[in-house]
């Protein structure tokens, strides 16, 4: 790949997640403080990335691949996603908000897998050249948080204009990348395009459907941290929290460094453990931390982001990619995306929403917190014990490259 291409994809990537960074992170606090939306309200609302999720196999699976050129998809859907957060940062009911943040999702949430797909068909070498511009994304994302923490406008609507803005040169700017034509024969639909059967079969064995179902049960608490992670920190009292919550996504960086070194010593099982259990550790930081002398916990939390999502989400996808068929990894790398960040996440943003309600205060602004996070780490532990007491590794695991740490780093949807 020349150095022009690799400039042109990786400013492609950044706008991409700066886009999605820019509006999600704030949108709790945003509802809650500003609005005064509910917690299941903004439990729903939150959730509708799952729902886009759900449906964006479609658009991958069947337009882009058969009837659309990549580039123009991708430039047609962001740049009806800027119309709709302009039309969304300007409402005041939930229902109008809700509809207008579900139609937004499901126009972003395929553009994820869309810039990966038009990504990859411009290089020689996906495993050694996609990881350094995927890296990008995360970068995106983080300047997205640092920007909006420094303008201190987390309680208002501008983080979700700031991404419309974005939105729209990423839009115009697509339909400058190079042509992307469908490579697949045009045919009539077949539910096979998007979920092949061969691919439902394989989590017939006894260790992927464990997996399956642990990826799924973890994801119930983990929304928790997505959705109201931000109105913690705020009605904590934490001083430009977007700001330091991109330190969960330095820190990603940093330990997908560490995964072959990790991978290589603990192997699938326990890597899939530790990260289980980052997770219930992050929520009992978050439980009696606070913004004076403790705030080193709530530190903490954060920085466990890294061992949160690299040792659970990128190392179940290295499984996935041992364990199926090569004609099937693409396939069966969608089927647990549609269990964890749909199914998942959306059960999740349902469940975190009421059980925030439950623990809000009556009569004046604020939750119970802790009893909050207490709630989701023992819903993380308990997972955990149910993972480490059914689930075997079958295989041993091969050591790890680094070229196939890079790779797995291209399966990842959240940064």
């Amino acid at each position: 790949m020349s150095l022009s291409m690799k400039l042109r994809l990786d400013l492609m990537m950044f706008l991409q997640y700066f886009v999605w960074g820019a509006w999600y992170v704030t949108l709790g606090t945003w509802l809650a403080t500003t609005l005064r939306f509910s917690g299941e309200q903004i439990g729903l609302a939150a959730g509708t990335t799952a729902i886009g999720a759900v449906v964006s196999p479609f658009f991958v699976g069947l337009i882009a691949d058969r009837w659309v050129a990549t580039q123009k998809l991708l430039g047609m859907f962001h740049l009806a996603g800027a119309g709709l957060l302009i039309v969304t940062s300007r409402q005041s009911s939930f229902p109008a908000l809700y509809a207008g943040v579900l139609a937004y999702s499901l126009c972003y949430m395929p553009t994820l897998a869309l810039s990966n797909a038009l990504a990859f068909r411009q290089m020689r070498e996906p495993q050694q050249e996609f990881g350094p511009i995927r890296v990008f994304g995360t970068l995106g994302w983080i300047v997205a948080g640092l920007l909006v923490g420094y303008l201190g406008v987390e309680a208002t609507a501008l983080p979700m204009r700031l991404a419309a803005g974005a939105s729209f040169l990423l839009a115009v700017y697509c339909f400058t990348l190079p042509d992307t034509p469908p490579l697949a024969e045009r045919e009539a639909f077949r539910i096979g395009h998007i979920v092949p059967t061969e691919a439902l079969q394989l989590f017939r064995r006894r260790s992927m459907a464990v997996f399956a179902l642990s990826s799924f049960l973890i994801c119930i608490p983990l929304q928790f941290y997505y959705a109201f992670t931000n109105l913690f920190l705020n009605e904590a009292g934490v001083h430009n929290a977007a700001g330091k919550m991109t330190g969960g996504q330095a820190s990603e960086l940093f330990c997908m460094l560490l995964i072959p070194w990790f991978f290589r010593r603990l192997g699938v099982k326990y890597m899939l453990a530790v990260g289980m259990a980052a997770w219930a550790l992050r929520y009992v930081l978050f439980a009696y931390g606070n913004a004076d002398t403790l705030m080193w916990m709530l530190w903490g939390g954060i920085v466990l982001h890294g061992i949160c999502y690299d040792f659970f989400f990128v190392v179940g996808q290295i499984y996935i990619d041992r364990e199926a068929p090569a004609a099937l990894r693409a396939a069966t790398q969608g089927v647990i995306t549609l269990i964890t960040y749909g199914a998942g996440m959306l059960l999740g943003s349902w469940l975190s929403g009421r059980v925030v309600d439950a623990f809000a205060h009556m009569g004046t602004p604020g939750h119970d917190w802790r009893s909050i996070w207490t709630f989701s780490a023992v819903c993380s532990a308990v997972v955990l014990i149910l993972f480490l007491t059914t689930f075997s590794e079958g295989k041993k695991t091969k050591p790890l490259s680094r070229a196939a740490a890079d790779e797995s780093s291209s399966f990842g949807v959240r940064p």
